[in-house]
């Protein structure tokens, strides 16, 4: 961790790194007592029942504020994905204690759908951050159906199993983020004579791990071998959270909004974002990208992500608390360097994502190219105690002759 951030004020959301159901363990089902002046002197306090669920996730404002911490903007998706966490483990809690006569409740599983690079990923893996339960994440496009080259649906449950440590009521009660889930889409909407085993034939065979199954998995080894012990996994308490782009989703929704009076060319030229586009987006609209009708069911909880603009985008660089401007920091301190980006320079960096169209995750590509030839001559240079980086560096109209003589003078 560098200094500023060491050096910043401790906030509820932030006071420290151990995930949040780690902090909030002191046995939320336990009545808790508080003061009532109502009561007789003689007694002083009362009980007052918990309202939330036992030993599992904080409320979903404390889930967001962790989440805040990490992915910038995102605001609806990371409500909706607060929310859908928070009543799963509620869920989980009262169906263990289900009476005979109580209403049952069905699962939340959650499907992201964002361009590359808005953050589905980084959403998933902040949330394994902050809940203190076992996380897998798996991409769809290495599954296939059983019997087929490729690895079965159930090895994202072996993933799973792994790491909660092979312990099977901690596998029960995880999460799975399946990425790329949009390529598995049908390839075509007519039926055809080959059977697609690795589109069509995946969303049929992950319909009951998303609804709740019993599978079986091998008990030690990743892959099934003679004499291994199988381990039963009941999916019925595991969130599900899928993820994909689904490039061309936005002319399936103006083909609908479309309809008989105006052309989708219209549709299309009069929408200045593709997000608002999706934030139109309807369960038809999946099904006639590809998805199956039953699976498309099977994920009730739809969020779609914002493109990133120029603004979001320098943001992702400063503030969050892993930022790569801070991690850059934290290297060259090791050689004794303050690191400083000047804002034209930020500037600069977010144009150039935005011109290559590859969202926050092409911004470490940028600055690895920028920082290459810094940090290969910086160990070399005595006396350098601070380092400025320009929006001339970052375009690279500032020769290398005269970088390094702007480094040494910087030095001297």
């Amino acid at each position: 961790m560098s200094d500023t951030e060491s050096k910043q004020p401790s906030s509820p959301a932030s006071q420290s790194e151990q995930p949040l159901l780690a902090q909030e363990a002191k046995d939320p089902c336990e009545p808790r007592r508080e003061s009532s002046s109502s009561q007789p002197a003689e007694h002083g306090q009362r009980i007052v029942p918990s309202k939330r669920p036992c030993s599992y996730a904080p409320s979903p404002r404390a889930i967001k504020a962790f989440l805040d911490q990490y992915v910038i903007d995102q605001e609806l998706a990371k409500k909706k994905l607060s929310v859908a966490v928070y009543n799963h483990y509620h869920r989980i809690e009262y169906m263990r204690k289900l009476p005979p006569y109580g209403v049952e409740l069905n699962k939340s599983n959650v499907l992201l759908i964002g361009p590359s690079g808005s953050g589905k990923t980084l959403l998933a893996q902040s949330l394994a951050r902050s809940l203190h339960v076992p996380f897998a994440v798996a991409d769809a496009t290495t599954l296939t159906e059983a019997g087929y080259m490729g690895q079965d649906v159930e090895h994202v449950l072996v993933r799973l199993y792994q790491a909660a440590g092979c312990d099977k009521q901690k596998t029960e009660r995880g999460i799975i983020y399946i990425d790329e889930i949009d390529k598995i889409a049908r390839k075509s909407a007519s039926s055809t004579t080959a059977r697609d085993v690795s589109g069509e034939g995946v969303q049929q065979a992950l319909l009951k791990l998303l609804e709740g199954t019993t599978a079986l998995i091998p008990g030690t080894r990743g892959r099934s071998q003679p004499g291994d012990d199988m381990v039963q996994i009941d999916t019925s308490n595991i969130l599900f959270i899928c993820g994909g782009a689904f490039v061309g989703l936005e002319d399936t929704i103006a083909r609908r909004l479309a309809g008989q009076e105006t052309s989708i060319g219209d549709i299309l030229a009069s929408v200045v974002d593709s997000t608002d586009l999706l934030k139109q987006m309807l369960p038809e609209d999946l099904i006639h990208y590809g998805m199956l009708p039953e699976f498309v069911g099977r994920l009730p909880v739809l969020a779609t992500l914002e493109q990133l603009d120029h603004q979001a985008l320098v943001r992702i660089l400063v503030e969050p608390k892993n930022s790569l401007v801070r991690q850059y920091q934290q290297i060259l301190s090791f050689e004794g360097v303050h690191l400083e980006f000047q804002d034209d320079a930020l500037d600069a960096i977010a144009e150039k994502a935005l011109r290559q169209k590859v969202g926050a995750r092409g911004l470490r590509m940028i600055l690895e190219e920028i920082m290459l030839e810094i940090m290969y001559e910086i160990p070399s240079i005595e006396g350098l105690k601070q380092l400025h980086i320009t929006r001339e560096i970052v375009e690279g109209t500032l020769p290398t002759a005269s970088l390094w003589s702007h480094l040494s003078s910087q030095s001297s």
